[in-house]
């Protein structure tokens, strides 16, 4: 069970492992929601997660016998992590089950701390099963990554560390994916404060706790489809969902766009590289519907590769319209290409990319495609500028499907 005594025995020993995270106040989220609203940076633990929180805490009170059948478990990557670094200070194997589509710096880093790494399987599930497996064929102690309420006591210590800034706290943001971080930040929370409001956050294509709270017993979703991989997962766990039953107050869920958008957010207004499942809470602020309060959101972590912060970064600069493609077509003239490029200048757009096609039409008066990519300062900035060349018998036509900036 978890109690307020274990969950002080946890606090007590992850001071070893993690670093302090101390809360950070978000002007721009506060501005944008009405509420005062601080930021928890699990993001920025050494293991780049809290999921080493509840990983050295389970593994510290095995026993000696247990830890030297060596250690296993199934991870998206952050407990993958935590699992590793904490048998590494232990001294102990450790074997982590990965699905394939794991980040690359997660398995890296994995690896890094000395863990044995098997991929399988396309999502978190099957290289669970797979992970059990293994377990019991070889004798191994396994570790899971959030259905275990030793596991669940050591995430929930970061409740803990809010109510010691922040004793007044009106609600906490927790991301969800298995359970395990929700199951302990509001179980502690409750018992420090049951006038407070905790408010789980997923990802709209992998909302399996909604799906189980509403049907009242664990729920498995026929698939699962997101960009926050570390919570991508189709069961949630059934050892701390009376935890999240009894303590969690809603379920918010969020859709991958509004994640992008979050992500440039947070790293112009707070310089904080933050990976998909870490967003969840952030995208969640503006959807809570009150004001006035005080909301803690826990960024879960940054666990990210840099293809992906690419991606994220160009995805999030189209929607704010800050980036985008028009095609246009010209005569086949002399001095064309230089009457567009003044009425772009004069609209202050600055074009980032340009390709020009001169035989996309046998038609001369109108035989020269070109593809612009430009930078603009907003959505209304851009519309300005589309309305500018159509003003001046372009007929601009949005591009979506090009224009990568790659």
């Amino acid at each position: 069970m978890m109690t307020l005594e274990k969950f002080e025995e946890a606090a007590e020993a992850v001071k070893k492992v993690v670093n302090p995270t101390k809360l950070v106040y978000s002007e721009y989220f506060s501005a944008q929601s009405g509420n005062k609203v601080y930021l928890k940076p699990e993001n920025m633990q050494y293991t780049g997660a809290y999921k080493v929180r509840g990983a050295y805490y389970k593994i510290s009170t095995l026993s000696e016998e247990d830890r030297n059948k060596g250690l296993i478990t199934a991870s998206a990557g952050n407990h993958a992590q935590g699992v590793a670094y904490a048998a590494k200070l232990f001294g102990v194997k450790a074997i982590v089950v990965m699905p394939t589509t794991t980040p690359l710096i997660k398995v890296n880093r994995t690896k890094s701390y000395g863990a044995e790494v098997i991929l399988y399987g396309d999502i978190y599930d099957e290289a669970c099963t797979y992970a059990l497996k293994l377990a019991e064929e070889d004798g191994m102690t396994f570790i899971h990554p959030f259905d275990d309420e030793v596991v669940a006591t050591g995430q929930g210590t970061i409740a803990m560390e809010i109510f010691k800034e922040l004793p007044t706290v009106d609600y906490i943001l927790v991301p969800i994916g298995g359970g395990g971080l929700c199951a302990g930040v509001s179980t502690l929370a409750k018992m420090l404060n049951p006038k407070i409001k905790v408010i789980g956050v997923e990802p709209a294509g992998a909302a399996c706790m909604k799906a189980s709270l509403e049907a009242g017993k664990v729920t498995s979703l026929n698939k699962v489809e997101t960009i926050a991989d570390g919570t991508a997962v189709r069961t949630p766990g059934a050892n701390v969902f009376p935890y999240i039953k009894e303590n969690v107050d809603d379920i918010i869920t969020v859709e991958d766009e509004e994640l992008t958008l979050n992500f440039l957010d947070m790293i112009e207004n707070h310089k904080m590289v933050v990976e998909n499942s870490g967003l969840l809470t952030v995208a969640a602020i503006n959807k809570l519907g009150v004001q006035g309060k005080k909301v803690v959101s826990i960024i879960s972590g940054g666990n990210i590769d840099i293809i992906t912060v690419s991606s994220m970064v160009q995805h999030g600069l189209r929607q704010r319209g800050r980036i985008f493609t028009v095609s246009v077509l010209l005569p086949d003239r002399p001095g064309e290409l230089a009457r567009v490029s003044e009425v772009i200048a004069a609209l202050k757009g600055n074009v980032v990319r340009l390709e020009h096609n001169q035989f996309v039409n046998i038609n001369r008066n109108a035989a020269v495609e070109l593809i612009i990519t430009m930078e603009a300062y907003g959505m209304e900035h851009k519309q300005e500028i589309i309305d500018g060349l159509g003003k001046k018998g372009y007929k601009p036509r949005e591009v979506k499907a090009k224009g990568s900036l790659n």
